[in-house]
């Protein structure tokens, strides 16, 4: 073990914003022990504070589902692969075409732009002040496109992605990463998880095989496939345990924790 990689959210991070003592202490323990550390999330730069606040974090990030890699130490973007506003665009009226009632959303490396209907309106105050407007009036010419979301409405999120992918697979890679909620997220094809932190881990010498990685959702099955020792927790989808090598126990179980301690005690 050479190299963890580990998803955030239903992962380490609660719904509470939390990170349990028990698993801030075994990835500190990784650290001392020489292992290096990369988190690979979904989440933009702007929402990386559980890392900082409670991680005490200061390495590298691959977020938005691998199209940004991000020094937290020095708030930079380090690289980045966007979505072109042509493909967002066609992408957006094949969805339509597909379910007529969708929203969409765009993810850029300054920050957040949301059509009317991307979110309930009594949610649009929690967004800090972004006002809904069309993509096509809200996105700038130089806005970089990191993330293109479509969200439905009454629709299971399996199926939406199901039957979504095929259909947009020439101009973006969707995933989901979001329990319950029907969420597309997607990137310049073929980006995601693994393919950023296979570039990664070569950039230190480093094989797929000592790497240990833990996700639990779609948009982290790549990940869990590519890495030598891929764990899925317990609590997590079913594709993602099905993908995954092994198994960790449940995010409330502390798995991660579970699973660092036991390798740590190997080394």
């Amino acid at each position: 073990m050479r190299l963890i990689a580990s998803d955030l959210d239903g992962t380490i991070i609660g719904r509470d914003g939390k990170i349990s003592s028990r698993t801030v202490r075994a990835f500190r323990d990784a650290a001392d022990a020489g292992v290096q550390i990369v988190f690979v999330t979904g989440r933009p730069p702007r929402w990386l504070t559980p890392l900082r606040e409670q991680m005490e974090h200061e390495g590298t990030v691959i977020c938005s589902n691998g199209a940004v890699l991000y020094d937290l130490a020095t708030d930079r973007v380090l690289s980045a692969q966007t979505v072109p506003h042509r493909d967002l665009f066609a992408a957006r009226e094949i969805i339509l075409g597909l379910h007529p009632h969708v929203g969409f959303a765009a993810e850029t490396i300054e920050g957040f732009q949301l059509e009317p209907g991307f979110v309930e309106s009594g949610s649009v105050e929690l967004l800090g002040g972004i006002v809904p407007r069309p993509l096509h009036e809200s996105l700038r010419p130089g806005d970089a496109v990191v993330k293109f979301l479509a969200r439905g409405h009454d629709l299971d999120p399996d199926v939406f992605l199901a039957q979504v992918r095929p259909a947009v697979s020439h101009l973006v890679e969707a995933t989901h990463s979001a329990s319950g909620v029907a969420l597309l997220e997607m990137a310049r094809p073929g980006i995601n998880k693994a393919v950023t932190l296979a570039h990664y881990a070569a950039s230190l010498e480093i094989d797929a095989a000592d790497v240990v990685a833990f996700g639990d959702m779609p948009n982290d099955i790549e990940m869990l496939e590519w890495a030598g020792h891929g764990y899925a927790m317990a609590s997590g989808h079913p594709g993602a345990i099905d993908a995954a090598r092994f198994k960790a126990p449940a995010f409330e179980d502390d798995g991660v924790a579970q699973i660092l301690e036991a390798r740590l005690a190997l080394l």
